[in-house]
This record gives C-alpha cells, sequence and structure tokens, in this order.
C-alpha cells in the first residue's frame, strides 16, 4: 500500500513507458532520416511513370500509351521501374517534409542531451534542402512556387515539371517558414506565394467563399477540395509569421466555401462534382482538409469551424479508420491500406491533441508496413504488399509525421489519467 507522501509508482512507471517509447520511436526517424539520407532524397515517385526512358525514347507520344504505362507503373503488384528504366528525381514536396522532418530531429535530439552524439547534423540537412528549395522552385510566375518534378499525364492534359501547383507549394512554404530561423530570406521568398495563389491560380469569390485552382492546367469542369484547402492553410501560415490580414480574409474566404460543401456524412470527395474523380472521400486527402481547419483553429479562430471539424473528425476515425488503428482507404474500401493514409492520420489525431490515437496507427503502421527499421513499403493489398519504398510518400512522409508526433509527445505532461488507460499492445 502506498503510503502519504510517497512518490507515486504509477506515475513512474509510466514516465519510464514513455521514455522507453520515445527511445524506440526516435530510434525509428532516425533510421528512416538516414535511409533517405544516403540515397539524397533521391528515389521512386508516386506518379514517377512518365520518367520511363524506354518511354521517353520511343518516336511518338500517344496520351493514351502514357497513361497505361504510367498507371501499369503506379498500379502493378510488383515494382517494375527498374525494368522501364524509371529515372529516380527528388520530389519537390518530399524535399519540404524532409526539411521538417531534420529541423524536428535535432530539436528532439538537444533536448534529450544527444545533439553531439549524432552521426551528421539535422541542421546542415535542413538547410541544404531548404537552399534547394529555392534553386528548384519553378520561375516565371507572379510568386514562388513549385511542382511535380515528372512529367505526369492526366485524363485531360499533361502535366510538366514547369507547371506548379498550390499543393507542393503549400508545403514548400511551411518548409521553408520554418527554416527561417536558419535564414530570414527564406520567409521572404515564401511571403510571395501569396501572389502566386492569387493571381496565378486564379483566386476568386464566389456565394460560398472563395475558390483557388490546384495548378494551371486544371480542367474547369470540375474543383479539387484538398488542394484549396491546403492553399488555405498556407495563408494561415504566412498570416501567422506576418501577420498580414488580407492573408488571414483570403484564407476564411477559402475555408468557408469548403466547409459549405461538406457532405452530410463530415466528409468530402476528392472533386466536385464527385463523379469528376475515380477517387471518393478517400483517407488521406480528407485528412489534408481537416488538417486545414485544425490549422485554422490553432491561429485564427478556434470557434468558426468547430462543428465542420467535429464532424469531420467523428468521419474520418469511425470511417477511415479502425478502431486499432489500421487506416482505410476511403468510406467504401478497407483496401489498399496506403502509408500516405497512415500518416496523415497521425498528423490530424496529434493535431487534435489525441495522442493516443496517433500512437495506434504508428503502432499499425511498424507492424504492417515496415521492411526493416526505417524503411518502409508503399500500400497493403488484401493478398499483397506492393513492396516499394517511395521516397516522397513512405519516407518523407512518415519522418515529418513521426518527427510531429514526437516532438508533441514531449511537449505533452504526465497527466493523471494515463496511468489507468487501456493501450494496444505494442506490436513489432
Amino acid at each position: 500500500m502506498k503510503t502519504q507522501g510517497s512518490p507515486e509508482p504509477d506515475g513512474r512507471i509510466e514516465m519510464a513507458r514513455r521514455i522507453h517509447e520515445f527511445d524506440r520511436y526516435f530510434s525509428v526517424l532516425d533510421s528512416t532520416l538516414e535511409y533517405a539520407r544516403r540515397r539524397e532524397y533521391t528515389g521512386p515517385d508516386y506518379g514517377d511513370g512518365m520518367s520511363s526512358q524506354l518511354l521517353q525514347a520511343l518516336p511518338v507520344e500517344n496520351r493514351v500509351l502514357n497513361l497505361v504505362v504510367q498507371e501499369v507503373i503506379k498500379r502493378a503488384p510488383i515494382d517494375v521501374r527498374p525494368q522501364l528504366r524509371v529515372e529516380h528525381r527528388r520530389n519537390y514536396k518530399g524535399a519540404a517534409l524532409f526539411t521538417m522532418a531534420n529541423l524536428n530531429y535535432s530539436e528532439l535530439a538537444s533536448r534529450h542531451g544527444e545533439g553531439g552524439a549524432l552521426g551528421f547534423d539535422p541542421i546542415a540537412e535542413a538547410n541544404q534542402l531548404a537552399e534547394w528549395l529555392l534553386e528548384e522552385r519553378v520561375t516565371g510566375y507572379s510568386g514562388f512556387c513549385g511542382g511535380h518534378r515528372h512529367e505526369i499525364q492526366h485524363l485531360h492534359s499533361k502535366g510538366v515539371p514547369s507547371d506548379p501547383d498550390i499543393v507542393s507549394t503549400a508545403y514548400a512554404v511551411k518548409a521553408l517558414l520554418r527554416a527561417a530561423e536558419l535564414d530570414e530570406e527564406y520567409a521572404k521568398v515564401a511571403r510571395t506565394a501569396t501572389s502566386f495563389l492569387v493571381e496565378d491560380l486564379n483566386y476568386r469569390e464566389v456565394p460560398e467563399g472563395a475558390k483557388i485552382d490546384y495548378h494551371m492546367n486544371h480542367p474547369e469542369d470540375s474543383y479539387t477540395i484538398n488542394a484549396a484547402a491546403l492553399g488555405a492553410g498556407m495563408l494561415v501560415d504566412l498570416y501567422e509569421y506576418f501577420g498580414d490580414e488580407e492573408l488571414r480574409e483570403r484564407a476564411t474566404k477559402i475555408l468557408d466555401h469548403v466547409a459549405a460543401v461538406q457532405t452530410e456524412r463530415g466528409g468530402w470527395p476528392y472533386r466536385l462534382p464527385a463523379s469528376a474523380s475515380h477517387l471518393s472521400m478517400d483517407s488521406h486527402h480528407n485528412g489534408f482538409v481537416i488538417e486545414s481547419f485544425q490549422r485554422y483553429r490553432a491561429v485564427v479562430d478556434e470557434d468558426r469551424y468547430a462543428e465542420t471539424i467535429t464532424d469531420a473528425l467523428e468521419f474520418y476515425r469511425t470511417e477511415l479508420f479502425e478502431l486499432d488503428g489500421t487506416p482505410n482507404f476511403d468510406e467504401k474500401n478497407a483496401y489498399p491500406r496506403d502509408i500516405h493514409a497512415s500518416t496523415q492520420g497521425m498528423l490530424v489525431f496529434t493535431r487534435e491533441g489525441d495522442l493516443e490515437f496517433a500512437d495506434r496507427i504508428l503502432r499499425w503502421v511498424l507492424a504492417n508496413m515496415q521492411v526493416e527499421e526505417g524503411q518502409f513499403y508503399f500500400r497493403k493489398h488484401r493478398h499483397h504488399t506492393k513492396q516499394v519504398t517511395l521516397m516522397r510518400w513512405c519516407q518523407g512522409w512518415m519522418s515529418y509525421a513521426l518527427s510531429e508526433f514526437l516532438v508533441a509527445s514531449q511537449d505533452r505532461p504526465l497527466l493523471e489519467s494515463e496511468t489507468e488507460r487501456d493501450r494496444t499492445p505494442l506490436q513489432s
């Protein structure tokens, strides 16, 4: 029996458990970044099929053939990139994710007195990646912007590396604002992305708020919801840094429209109309939308989208994840189980302060998608696993999500209620 004034044994046990978990997860983060660093953050990417050297060598170009090669590479049960000689490149958004992951890694290491024992300098890595984001930005537009560095064949058009998009740009802006602690010039350049969004992506007001285009060649008969939400999130990031009220106003109008088109179930289709895309209310794109609203709540206004967030989280948790943290692909299909769905779920629930559920998702990933410590596979189908490690999709998102989760975990004080909670057993 515990005597009055004696230490709390449950508290000591819980603290020891958390230290053990941090050490294990930090080791995974270290290995994940090491895998990418050894390869200079270059590797296979989700939409890299058009970079097949065999396809490029053909004397003619055909839209249908482009789509066939691109989709076969994307969807084949085995990785056929080596056979089709697909060129590996550093992904723009992936570089932004690795920038932020290295900055988080440095903070975590310094907190635990491990900074001097590291075999590399994460600050130097982050700085090099931020410089690369500046060097590889797409020029010729109204402001800072970036895009995929592979050609991508769409149904109606072809995206090229000189075609910037708001999703790649938004993550690059986030990374540059984070890296501004190293060089304030990063923030100054990032601020000009507002002009890209307003002028080049056709910011326009509509009855429910405002809209923007996903990229320069987006078809006019549909609207990509998650891209708009991420654009609003970018404006919120810039507003937090610079305090420009116009940034807040534009972000609010874009999110007002996104909130207005939320379905009764609480989620969002990939595009409006929903029939304009083969994707339905898939997991990681809904996570993007929710995280954008969470960002607005944290920086601007806690109440404006409270009901929107509540309904979205209910749909997200109950229909896009299983109780043990297993991700579903969308509201209708469990498979394929995608690592990007998992990592985005970790980010959403970390932002929500629900670290227990984020931890369940992480444990599922480690048990089901990790090849060896620090290397992760792409997708788990019902009868097979797509055994390819995509540098951005797998390693970039995992390093960023895990580092954000660890930073949030270290920031949270030990709560009395934690000593008696039920936990999912740790899998290995």
